[in-house]
């Protein structure tokens, strides 16, 4: 955060990228944040920057939706190409437009991720755990203890009419994939990383590993 002397030098304002749609996911993480709640859309928004975090007025905003396979790294990069697009028009327009203070309803705070929420908790439903894999692909990366190794699983797809005791390995085969069961649905991994190792598809992991016989 800059100082208010910095922040009243120039004169038409300091200006920043925001990728969220405030006041919604103000702070340091708002695209992980967005994909673990299920979010529906998300976008840029342009704000004179001010003394508060995320707080100033918005000047111009864009919508984009959040796509059933996106994961942090895809939905940056839209964001960012999208952030880039709407900061050259605002700049040619910025002596007309007019900024618009943040509403004060709906404000939420995208704290910073901590590791220590990247452990997969398989009694979650499988949508919960599926957005957790998916917003946390590639950094710090989604994990479980899998024959004795701490595995990453970076990509995901979520099955609601699977079931099984959380944790239980239901499929497993190299051609058949890797499906574990949540606390209600399952999930179907289809990329994984093993410690020391490159990120990988799921048929490529499984000619590698052997799946343990046990509940994750």
């Amino acid at each position: 955060i800059l100082p208010e002397v910095i922040l009243a030098a120039p004169r038409l304002g300091c200006l920043n990228i925001h990728a969220s749609l405030l006041p919604r996911w103000r702070g340091a993480a708002p695209i992980h944040r967005a994909l673990m709640a299920g979010d529906a859309d998300t976008g840029i928004s342009i704000m004179k920057m001010a003394k508060g975090l995320d707080t100033g007025p918005v000047l111009a905003m864009v919508q984009t939706s959040i796509l059933p396979d996106d994961r942090t790294t895809s939905l940056h990069d839209r964001l960012a190409q999208m952030g880039a697009d709407v900061m050259v028009a605002t700049l040619g327009a910025l002596g007309s437009l007019q900024a618009k203070d943040q509403p004060e309803m709906g404000i939420t705070y995208a704290h910073k991720i901590d590791k220590s929420e990247a452990r997969i908790d398989w009694s979650a439903p499988c949508d919960v755990v599926d957005r957790q894999i998916r917003a946390l692909s590639p950094f710090p990366g989604a994990w479980c203890e899998m024959a004795g190794e701490r595995v990453k699983l970076l990509h995901s797809r979520a099955l609601p009419n699977l079931s099984g005791v959380a944790g239980q390995i239901l499929e497993g085969q190299v051609l058949r994939g890797l499906i574990i069961a949540c606390g209600t649905g399952a999930l179907e991994v289809l990329q994984a990383q093993r410690p020391g190792k490159k990120a990988s598809k799921i048929q490529d992991f499984l000619r590698g590993f052997i799946l343990p016989d046990h509940v994750l």
